[in-house]
């Protein structure tokens, strides 16, 4: 890696851990969040590190929380990876069985890990059509309003499917649960 010493926000590239962004910079090392492994600490001069994008070192300070969604965000943006999110344990292996009204017709079982994939998928899509919605240049402000309240809705009939998710913060939120937090 060249000498050089890179700002927060950095895209960075790390065999052992993957891609990840550069949350602190210390005297000599970096703090650096990455998408599969963590947070790290990472030598400046490591030879295996590779800055992706460089951003230069700012002066401005972000809250934690900020920091945290912007390394989400940036993240997302240049890696094109899609966030793991986790069954819970209890469904792991699973299965979901549909039996019709008529007895004269036969049940159908779905692994419930392929089932909690589809609603991922499903959340995933809405995330994009949300992101695409607010920033779409054509759309007035009031516009953007009303489609997001409708998304905010959908969120919310899909709560039902939040026994599935291992981890809360992955889980549908509807306009109530928009308002708590």
């Amino acid at each position: 890696m060249e000498e050089q010493t890179v700002g927060i926000g950095s895209r960075a590239q790390h065999p052992k851990f993957g891609q990840g962004v550069v949350t602190g910079v210390r005297l000599t090392t970096y703090l650096i969040t990455f998408l599969e492994a963590g947070t790290h600490e990472v030598m400046q001069d490591d030879p295996q590190l590779e800055i992706l994008d460089a951003v230069e070192i700012s002066s401005e300070i972000e809250t934690l929380s900020d920091l945290e969604k912007s390394v989400l965000g940036i993240l997302r943006k240049w890696a094109q990876i899609q966030e793991v999110v986790h069954i819970g344990d209890r469904w792991k292996d699973g299965v979901m069985i549909l039996k019709p009204g008529d007895k004269n017709l036969s049940s159908k079982e779905i692994p419930i890990d392929i089932f909690f994939h589809k609603i991922v998928m499903l959340r995933d899509r809405l995330r994009v059509l949300e992101q695409n919605i607010n920033s779409h240049p054509k759309l007035s402000d009031e516009d953007k309003v009303n489609l997001q309240q409708y998304i905010t809705r959908i969120y919310g009939t899909l709560t039902t499917f939040n026994v599935l998710f291992k981890n809360k913060e992955h889980q549908f939120v509807g306009e109530k649960g928009k308002s708590e937090s």
